[in-house]
């Protein structure tokens, strides 16, 4: 009897604690309550103002700071002229994929004088992500960092540096983003670049009537900082570099990597990367500065330069410093993808981490453009891309179209016939060279509303293959409501014969968006345990208007845990 005493007592000591640890836990989370009012506020940018579509009035909007495990309740009301949605890019929305956001994929707008109440827990994630309108191109506006910072009592794995800076990459446009995009969408031919980027949304000193709002960031001497630089651009890819200091990277997309450090940063739209960056130079004032990485060949794009200014705060610089140029970066050229992939490359996980090895569904998607002919009766006018064209994107041939009457997921959830179908190509319908000379039959893809459906628990792997139809470029490609493991990437063709031997299946590193390199490949892997209707598309906004998208369709699992929730009450009609 008195052994078995010594047995039981122990197990029941430890049931204890864990049971402690959990209330414990449960009493540490919080639940965070905002309100979002879209409306139109006077901007003034590059010596012009603009009735521009904001958060709260502000632009960039609020920054929203939580801790893992947190709760945000978001309430969003509509007083713009446009529909709008809001996205929280790189969440999990575990269960809750009725608060993902992109429109008609997870639910209907929230149309003018509506409003709708965003209800969702951060599970298991720490470091930068952000939240952005997903509906048209509002996100040229609409746009904020969402800090999730480790749980009570918990600590980064690095030093706590002194001081932490949100630095939130963006594209300006000298109109109306809406107007650009209607005009290239009536038209069929590519829209106008942007005028301008901004850090924390302002151009910085080398644009006309910016130099007295550039953004300035403070630092004592031999502090650290952590920069959380997040690229929330719409259409093009950015390098980021601040002068004579090194970056050391610790971790991207709310995920932690293994520290390396850099001169230079590359961030497609939608991809965040959480640096250390030291006050160790001459106290002074350096640019801190971001231009394009344009890896399409002939393709016009924005060629400036955008700046903020760090600035040492010390005795000696005090009085000075405002009056001193500040020290110029050196930024790759604007073609330099050697330098982008250098950096991609570098990229792991902090320790071993369990890679699906036993895979149930392998896919192989090709990524690119491609042109429509100009319909039957239809005007020049309408017709605009190269030879009378309209300009298109695809993966595996299908140019994806968006519903209009229903969202995705709730077609799905309601069993609502004819809205789309689960036939996505799991391969190319057609096998061709993907990154050499493409013959023109195989430039024009089908238009369709097609997913690809997967049990719950099913590993999944997705080999993203670019392609050579009218420009290769490099495309970020994020997909919802996961994050996946990026195990190898190359250019050329993917063979899976050689090219398997590349794989990373150690410490791969986990990310929500994935640059696919200018006529390469990238391989990921993920396992689908997230039920709900999730959207994997081109971060370019530009691309997803002409298609550049596909979706998951994940089924419910065994359990209630297992399974979807119900919609919220407030859920938005169409």
């Amino acid at each position: 009897m008195e052994a078995m005493k010594s047995i039981v007592n122990p197990l029941s000591s430890i049931c204890f604690v864990c049971i402690l640890l959990l209330f414990a836990n449960a009493a540490s989370a919080k639940t965070h309550y905002h309100d979002f009012v879209i409306q139109a506020t006077p901007v003034k940018r590059l010596c012009k103002t603009h009735n521009s579509i904001t958060v709260n009035g502000k632009f960039p909007g609020p920054t929203l700071e939580v801790n893992n495990g947190d709760t945000l309740v978001v309430s969003v009301v509509n007083r713009a002229r446009y529909n709008v949605t809001i996205h929280w890019h790189g969440v999990r929305q575990m269960r809750t994929a009725w608060a993902d956001g992109p429109e008609f994929i997870t639910q209907c707008p929230i149309r003018p004088g509506k409003s709708y109440t965003y209800r969702f827990t951060i599970q298991g994630q720490e470091g930068t992500l952000w939240w952005h309108a997903h509906s048209s191109w509002l996100r040229a506006t609409v746009y904020g960092a969402l800090i999730i910072h480790p749980k009570q009592g918990e600590n980064y794995p690095f030093p706590k540096p002194k001081r932490e800076t949100p630095v939130l990459l963006g594209e300006w446009w000298d109109t109306n983003p809406i107007d650009v995009v209607r005009r290239a969408t009536r038209t069929g031919a590519a829209p106008n670049v942007s005028d301008a980027y901004t850090i924390n949304g302002q151009p910085g000193d080398l644009y006309k009537c910016s130099k007295q709002d550039t953004t300035i960031v403070h630092m004592d001497s031999g502090e650290t900082n952590l920069l959380r630089v997040i690229n929330a651009g719409l259409n093009q890819q950015l390098f980021f570099t601040v002068a004579n200091h090194k970056l050391t990277v610790v971790g991207a997309d709310a995920n932690y990597v293994k520290p390396f450090t850099t001169s230079v940063l590359m961030l497609g739209p939608g991809q965040t990367t959480d640096v250390l960056i030291k006050a160790d130079q001459t106290p002074s004032r350096y640019y801190m500065a971001a231009r394009a990485y344009a890896s399409a060949q002939g393709a016009p794009f924005d060629n400036t330069t955008t700046t903020a200014i760090l600035e040492y705060k010390t005795a000696s610089c005090s009085s000075n410093c405002a009056k001193t140029k500040p020290v110029s970066p050196s930024l790759p050229a604007y073609n330099d993808t050697a330098t982008a992939t250098a950096f991609t490359r570098k990229f792991r996980s902090p320790r071993k981490v369990e890679v699906p090895t036993e895979i149930d569904e392998n896919l192989f998607i090709t990524v690119g453009l491609g042109l429509e002919n100009c319909p039957r009766g239809a005007r020049s006018r309408n017709c605009q891309g190269p030879n009378g064209t309209r300009f298109a994107a695809s993966m595996n041939n299908v140019s994806f179209v968006l519903p209009s009457n229903f969202s995705l997921l709730q077609a799905h959830h309601q069993g609502i016939p004819g809205v789309f179908s689960t036939d996505f190509p799991a391969v190319p319908p057609v096998k061709f060279n993907y990154t050499g000379n493409v013959s023109r039959s195989l430039w024009q893809p089908i238009r369709g509303t097609k997913l690809y459906k997967l049990k719950y628990g099913a590993t999944v792997q997705v080999v993203l293959q670019g392609t050579g139809i009218f420009t290769a470029e490099n495309h970020p490609i994020h997909l919802h409501g996961y994050d996946f493991y990026i195990i190898a990437e190359g250019f050329g063709n993917f063979n899976p014969k050689t090219d398997t031997s590349k794989f990373n299946l150690v410490n791969p590193p986990l990310r929500n968006t994935a640059s696919l390199p200018v006529n390469g490949w990238t391989v990921i892997r993920f396992v689908a345990d997230n039920p709900g209707v999730w959207i994997m598309h081109c971060h370019l906004d530009v691309h997803i208007t002409w298609g550049l998208a596909m979706a998951f369709l994940v089924e419910n699992g065994v359990s209630e845990l297992e399974s979807l929730e119900a919609p919220p009450v407030d859920f938005p009609v169409c």
